[in-house]
């Protein structure tokens, strides 16, 4: 006998939405899960370029790991440390793996910083540290605030299990959707009008969808701002490594160090090796705290989310080594400046424009709204599924980042190699010369029926709803 489980019988969380895996936004996944492309195997089939990976460097890493194979337990050079790193499971973590963290930050920041290694706290990937953080800082009900276009995992890492809410900030593509002073305010306003507790604002820097960094200027002016409002800032700087060109990437943590008043206590780093050295299957995320009760609690919540022993093992091996550190990092940023100049440049080919401020990030922000029938969100989704069932090119679409103008994509650039890149552009510049041919788009789409999008303008609640236009966070496995 097969009895059927009801949801009353469930928690409120076990029977949400609350991790959007049902979502449009994940339509995407499931096209490129059901039919991946191969080259030669499935060569028509769906190209992921919805995965924020970092594929460039691999090669790297291998051949440290060939050359060091006492960095794991798990060979004949390094068993005898077996027993010694398999026990291990304190939560405050190897010793060194703490300091060979911490120098890796200060590395990748220019060593224009110093971290303390007794204020890294580690937890399962950028996930587990954004959710310990939102715990840590905010109860049910109360918000942070997110500058737009913002990733949507968010809405999955600080909500789902917390309760908490995030509110958009608006930006605009008119001045590159930099985050302002005056849009920071009339979020804070709008909350308070809505009696909403502000507890904190989430910035990504560098951004992801945009592939931007934030100002020195910018910067200095959010710090005020947290510090006049006495509310806490949380830096997601997971793409620090990742900025290929100038201007060099700034830290919150070179700001901090500047003549500038603020409460430290306020200010929160989330870092991992996910996206600057493209391991996000190890799950290292990381959280640096400048107040001392976060670092306390967060270290004790780490418990539920723990980088093995054996991985903190190998990382801390990995990056002592000053050598490999440096040349990574320098090859790193030359083999994505060199993707993205070959891919933008392979966009404007055929007129399609990216924006022009970015120098980060495994992604490009791409610019398709000429290609929409009309400027609605519902213009930009049904051109999203023609571009996933047709064109066969898993990208992401603006509106499932929170952006507030539709025809804005995600597109990313890192996580194939040259191949499969070319005959994504090819595919691209098919398209769009056919699009040209005949005008504009299809006025019917066997996709359009269904679609009911309002606008993604919205708070917490509105996302949750079955009526919300905007597309939910991705399944676990989709990282950014």
């Amino acid at each position: 006998m097969v009895f059927k489980l009801n949801n009353h019988l469930l928690s409120s969380i076990a029977s949400s939405n609350g991790h959007g895996e049902d979502s449009p936004y994940f339509e995407g996944w499931k096209a490129y899960d059901s039919n991946p492309h191969h080259l030669t195997e499935n060569p028509n089939g769906v190209i992921q370029m919805g995965l924020a990976e970092n594929q460039l460097c691999f090669d790297l890493i291998q051949d440290w790991l060939k050359n060091n194979p006492k960095a794991s337990i798990c060979t004949p050079e390094g068993v005898n440390e077996f027993r010694e790193v398999a026990i291990f499971q304190d939560y405050h973590g190897l010793p060194e793996f703490r300091n060979a963290v911490a120098k890796f930050m200060e590395k990748v920041r220019g060593n224009k910083v110093t971290f303390d290694p007794d204020r890294i706290v580690m937890n399962g990937g950028a996930t587990g540290a954004h959710e310990t953080i939102a715990f840590c800082l905010a109860d049910p009900g109360e918000a942070f605030l997110v500058p737009t276009p913002y990733y949507p995992g968010f809405d999955r890492d600080l909500r789902w299990r917390t309760g908490v809410k995030l509110i958009p900030v608006d930006s605009k593509s008119s001045n590159n959707f930099k985050v302002t002073r005056e849009a920071l305010e009339n979020a804070y306003e709008m909350a308070k009008l809505d009696n909403i507790k502000v507890k904190g604002l989430l910035i990504t820097n560098p951004s992801n969808p945009l592939g931007t960094m934030l100002d020195r200027e910018t910067l200095r002016s959010i710090v005020s701002f947290i510090n006049e409002k006495n509310i806490h800032l949380v830096c997601d700087e997971i793409y620090a490594a990742t900025v290929f060109s100038q201007p060099d990437f700034i830290s919150i943590a070179e700001i901090l160090q500047e003549d500038i008043e603020c409460n430290l206590d306020l200010v929160h780093i989330v870092y991992s090796l996910s996206k600057d050295m493209g391991f996000p299957g190890l799950r290292v995320g990381i959280i640096y705290s400048y107040n001392d009760a976060v670092v306390s609690c967060a270290r004790k919540m780490s418990s539920f989310g723990l980088v093995s022993s054996q991985t903190q093992h190998m990382i801390a091996s990995m990056l002592s080594d000053d050598e490999f550190v440096g040349n990574f990092i320098r090859k790193s940023k030359r083999r994505l400046a060199t993707r993205h100049r070959v891919f933008t440049y392979g966009l404007a080919q055929v007129s399609i424009k990216c924006l022009t401020t970015s120098n980060a990030g495994l992604f490009l922000w791409m610019d398709l709204s000429g290609l929409l029938e009309e400027k609605t969100f519902e213009a930009e989704m049904a051109l999203w599924r023609v571009i996933i069932h047709e064109v066969k090119l898993n990208v992401s679409p603006g509106c499932s980042f929170h952006c507030t103008e539709p025809g804005w994509f995600r597109v990313c650039i890192a996580n194939m190699d040259d191949q499969t890149m070319q005959v994504a552009l090819s595919r691209i510049r098919t398209f769009v010369n056919k699009d040209v041919d005949t005008k504009k788009p299809k006025k019917t789409l066997r996709w359009q029926g269904s679609l009911k999008l309002n606008s993604p303008r919205i708070y917490d609640d509105f996302i949750n709803s079955p009526h919300s236009s905007i597309p939910q966070s991705p399944l676990v496995r989709a990282r950014t």
